[in-house]
């Protein structure tokens, strides 16, 4: 089951839905039925977390939540979790947050409201340096929302207090698809910048994208996200005018354009992460 991005990427405060932290991490199921399991969306990863491998849960019960890691802040730190992801050797330590339970010792309680679930889940998980669980916050979701954009954080999930687990996939299957709801919705702390378009692919729509700084552009990396087919009729004949190079992959140009997009902050390597284009400014 995943999460529908909410109207206007706003917060919203009603007694049907309580608020959470969106973790920034990857989405993993722990599962203890005859042998234990770790699945990402589409991946058997079990292999790969042997420190997950001795869950605090009973037999037959199946956690979903977030695997992540944490930086000097305890924030959640997406590119380290990645790192570890990738490496073993790498030295970052995990932590997998439950936030759901879709079976409870051999019984499919997904059809459960979420209220009931959460019960179930706070009395079956015990917290370990491994394995925690996610809060659920109360008061005002909107005021939350301010208090991670202040802190930095990736954003909030808002979820109905009545909402029954609703999916049809099934781990490592590739033909399956998990349901979005707007049951679970989430409001993303955003970035924005004003970027300049320095190229484009030759094969995807795709623009490489950067930042004037004391004289020359910086490059950000590219952006794929929100491009339309209008933002591509009305820059591309200047594009084509201003082709200044290439190489196999893009088309270098002047940087004639100015874009404001919406991001998620910056990799250690200065790259824009996730850069949705928000308009083409001129």
């Amino acid at each position: 089951m995943l999460l529908q991005y909410a109207v206007d990427n706003k917060p919203f405060d009603h007694p049907d839905y309580f608020a959470s932290l969106k973790l920034d991490g990857i989405r993993l199921l722990v599962s203890n039925m005859d042998a234990l399991k770790l699945y990402t969306k589409n991946m058997d990863v079990t292999f790969r977390f042997p420190e997950l491998h001795n869950p605090p849960i009973s037999k037959g019960t199946i956690l979903d939540g977030e695997l992540i890691v944490t930086d000097e802040k305890g924030h959640p730190d997406f590119e380290a979790m990645m790192a570890r992801f990738h490496s073993r050797k790498a030295k970052h330590r995990i932590q997998f947050c439950a936030f759901d339970i879709l079976y409870y010792r051999g019984e499919n309680v997904m059809g459960l409201p979420l209220e009931r679930r959460l019960e179930l889940l706070e009395s079956e998980l015990t917290e370990t340096k491994y394995y925690s669980r996610m809060r659920v916050m109360n008061g005002s979701a909107v005021q939350f929302f301010e208090l991670v954009k202040s802190a930095g954080l990736e954003g909030i999930v808002l979820k109905k207090w009545d909402s029954l687990y609703q999916t049809r996939i099934r781990p490592c299957d590739p033909g399956s698809k998990a349901i979005r709801s707007w049951a679970w919705q989430k409001v993303i702390n955003y970035d924005y910048a004003d970027v300049v378009i320095t190229g484009y692919a030759k094969e995807e729509h795709e623009w490489l994208i950067g930042e004037p700084r004391d004289g020359h552009i910086k490059p950000l990396g590219s952006i794929k996200l929100g491009i339309t087919a209008q933002h591509r009729k009305a820059v591309w004949p200047r594009l084509k005018r201003s082709i200044v190079g290439e190489n196999k992959q893009f088309v270098f140009v002047d940087p004639v354009f100015q874009c404001r997009v919406k991001h998620r902050g910056f990799y250690k390597s200065g790259r824009m992460r996730l850069p949705v284009l928000e308009a083409v400014i001129g």
